[in-house]
């Protein structure tokens, strides 16, 4: 399969591959603590690494549940298979633990040339063995921090591979923390083929994960990759979100009642306590923390309102995932109905809310995306694009740049319009120039702002207009 994108991460472990073979570190040996959500594509990214870096060394891929002895004996065959110079060294000798596994794969290291290690999954290795964290730390002190060698631990569990840095961990001080992102605007639209506004429809609907991108036949319309991938309930298009959902919360629980119901658009407090206990009332207690894990955990984000005016009660929740937020709106009835042998009614029911859930979904990249354009000469000071709301909604302001949060000034006030061919026009600023008011730090003088999928009518007192040519720029 071709490889798309992964530059900017790939650039990150050359850096640090550099280090490994200039020497320049204060230890030869350099660890990267490479963590990153499931079917992100870490390790097809470490394998691509591994191909281009062509050092001797080994990927190890650990199993998740498997007995400490069993892993410790395939790493031993790893290392003997491998074309480290120190292999037949090592060859045929077995490892009672930890402690020696790791310090048969160090004997195996070259002393003189440089090397690459990556232990993947090892969160796994230290879920069923406990000695496993503190052998790797015994090991990289005595003898892989000796070596010009790259030692990469990929992890999908985030919160296990964050604790390794702790003060209190073993291991803490010894690596440098990466996190995986799933590709970004700009690499889907070249693995896609698709101009800038489709390239957005494909990122909002694929979340940038690969295998989903790599299924997205080059040039093909949102429509028509539907159409397929509605046919198909075996597509990677439906069958990642239910993958999502088991690896993370394999067990129907609560946790998962709650991001369904943020995902099915309950964006408050009390509206998500309403859609997981429809019956009775659910405690702050119990909910409050629950949003608090999902947050930590990156599989909710929290919002609150940007303005001159602090406001920490008034929050907003949505899906950070966006392939997620896509499935849970559409995936669920979709996999029923593909299995049922009716993909046409999926897509009626995906295109018939498509308007809608496109124009709230595409709020988030939007931010993101004027983050990394901003600041420039015109905003010199914008450091942070949120929104901001009130209590009822109403009004509710799609985008407000500022140079902190909360604000000392604001940079500007803008709205957001994603409309297949409409542009952006004098009645969408007529109400921006009706709500800008109500922001707190707005005052006359504060510039207005928009981002249409078409632009905007030229005439308009606009002091900018985005497009999606400007998003995926953004990007690269």
């Amino acid at each position: 399969m071709e490889f798309h994108g992964r530059e900017r991460d790939l650039a990150v472990l050359e850096q640090q591959w550099r280090k490994v073979v200039d020497g320049s570190a204060a230890s030869r040996g350099r660890a990267v603590l490479v963590a990153g959500r499931r079917r992100v594509g870490k390790s097809r990214m470490v394998q691509e690494f591994a191909d281009r870096v062509g050092a001797p060394g080994i990927v190890f891929q650990a199993t998740q549940g498997r007995r400490p002895a069993a892993e410790r004996a395939d790493l031993a065959d790893a290392v003997a298979q491998s074309d480290l110079p120190g292999r037949s060294e090592v060859a045929g000798l077995a490892a009672s633990d930890w402690n020696q596994a790791l310090r048969l794969l160090a004997l195996a290291l070259p002393a003189d040339v440089p090397s690459l290690v990556v232990l993947d999954e090892v969160p796994w290795l230290m879920a069923e063995d406990e000695e496993f964290e503190g052998a790797l730390q015994t090991v990289w002190d005595q003898h892989f921090s000796s070596k010009p060698v790259l030692l990469l631990l990929v992890g999908s569990d985030q919160s296990v591979m964050s604790s390794l840095q702790s003060p209190d961990r073993a291991f803490f001080g010894r690596a440098a923390m990466m996190a995986v992102e799933p590709l970004h605007l700009a690499d889907v639209a070249d693995a896609t083929g698709l101009p800038a506004p489709d390239a957005v429809d494909a990122w909002l609907m694929t979340g940038g994960f690969p295998e989903i991108v790599a299924s997205w036949p080059h040039g093909c319309s949102r429509v028509e990759f539907l159409r397929r991938s509605l046919a198909d309930p075996l597509s990677p298009l439906l069958v990642s979100g239910q993958l999502t959902l088991l690896g993370e919360f394999p067990t129907p629980s609560l946790s998962r009642r709650v991001i369904e119901a943020v995902g099915a658009g309950e964006r408050t407090y009390s509206t998500i306590a309403a859609a997981v206990s429809p019956d009775r009332a659910i405690g702050s207690g119990t909910l409050s923390p629950l949003l608090k894990t999902l947050c930590e955990r990156r599989a909710v984000a929290v919002e609150l309102p940007l303005s001159t005016k602090g406001d920490t009660s008034n929050r907003r929740y949505r899906v950070a995932d966006p392939y997620l937020r896509f499935w849970l709106a559409f995936g669920v009835d979709a996999v029923l109905l593909a299995e049922r042998g009716r993909p046409d009614l999926a897509l009626a029911r995906v295109e018939r809310s498509w308007g809608a859930w496109r124009g709230r979904a595409v709020e988030p990249l939007v931010r993101s995306s004027l983050e990394r354009l901003l600041p420039d000469d015109t905003w010199p000071d914008v450091m942070t694009v949120g929104g901001w709301w009130n209590r009822r909604n109403n009004p509710e302001i799609d985008l407000v740049a500022a140079d902190r949060s909360p604000a000392r000034h604001l940079g500007f006030i803008g709205s957001v319009k994603w409309h297949d061919t409409a542009v952006f026009d004098h009645h969408d600023l007529g109400h921006l120039l009706r709500d800008a008011p109500a922001v707190p730090g707005a005052d006359p003088h504060t510039p207005l702002v928009a981002v249409s999928r078409n632009g905007a009518e030229p005439t308009l007192p606009l002091a900018a207009c985005w497009t999606p040519d400007d998003l995926v720029s953004a990007w690269r």
